[in-house]
């Protein structure tokens, strides 16, 4: 019956997950574990975007688009993204966002050694793409986030690669595509922070991916409107993933601790 449960548990947190984006795909595991695998190689996600089938872009090109996209300081408006507006903070908005990154700061010190952030099941997120900034994603807690929110409870953690490991400088929070904006100020406050989700992808016919002009797909290409995607024979996503904000809570600055 325990055994049951727990299944019942991570289908529901997978399918979630995946209901984020369309269409659906599930991962494929690997069958057997090298005991010689580093620490981070062993926890490596299958590097595919949550929630959609990225078999077919051999290339990486659409997680490149996605990773660049997340980078820090390349949160804005345009094509492909979409973020709340801006609006003025209030002094109890000032104070709430003190109080949600004092309690993340204490909640992933010790994620710190990005060991103990593998050990309690964050998973690297497109490991083998070179990035700026890798998502350390736990999926569980992205379920979770789905319905309630924590400050002490982030989606992903935020690392940089470094010659021994990797460094962390941060997390992220996530909330359903669908929430509005008064439920996003209720979890963050937008006076403080602008929540971002990525929108308008574009992905080439699954037999083309490996030759497809990638300056037109992907979450940098010029195709943004589902006519244009059509057009291209590809499969139009009108938003992946879900809201997002990024938080660097061992800043001393409140404008960088909220930087987007």
């Amino acid at each position: 019956m325990i055994l049951a449960s727990a299944a019942l548990l991570f289908c529901a947190s997978v399918c979630h997950l995946q209901a984020q984006s369309a269409p659906k795909s599930a991962e494929q595991p690997n069958s057997q574990a090298d005991v010689e695998e580093s620490p981070a190689h062993q926890h490596q996600h299958d590097g595919s975007m949550p929630g959609m089938n990225m078999d077919d872009d051999k290339g990486n090109h659409a997680q490149a688009g996605a990773m660049q996209s997340m980078t820090h300081g390349h949160h804005m408006d345009s094509a492909h993204m979409r973020m709340t507006p801006a609006r003025p903070a209030t002094d109890e908005d000032r104070r709430r966002a003190d109080e949600i990154a004092a309690s993340l700061a204490g909640a992933i010190e010790k994620y710190r050694d990005y060991r103990a952030a593998l050990a309690d099941g964050f998973h690297i997120f497109a490991p083998n793409l070179p990035q700026p900034m890798y998502h350390f994603t736990n999926y569980w807690n992205g379920y979770l986030e789905g319905f309630t929110f924590d400050p002490a409870r982030p989606t992903s953690l935020l690392y940089k690669k470094t010659r021994d490991g990797y460094e962390l400088i941060g997390a992220m929070y996530t909330a359903p595509r669908t929430a509005t904006l008064q439920e996003l100020d209720e979890r963050v406050p937008l006076g403080v922070a602008r929540w971002h989700e990525h929108t308008n992808f574009c992905m080439p016919k699954r037999a083309e991916a490996a030759h497809a002009d990638w300056k037109k797909f992907g979450l940098t290409g010029s195709i943004s409107t589902e006519e244009e995607c059509q057009q291209a024979g590809g499969r139009f996503y009108p938003v992946i993933f879900g809201w997002m904000v990024h938080v660097y809570p061992f800043e001393s600055a409140s404008a960088s601790i909220w930087a987007q």
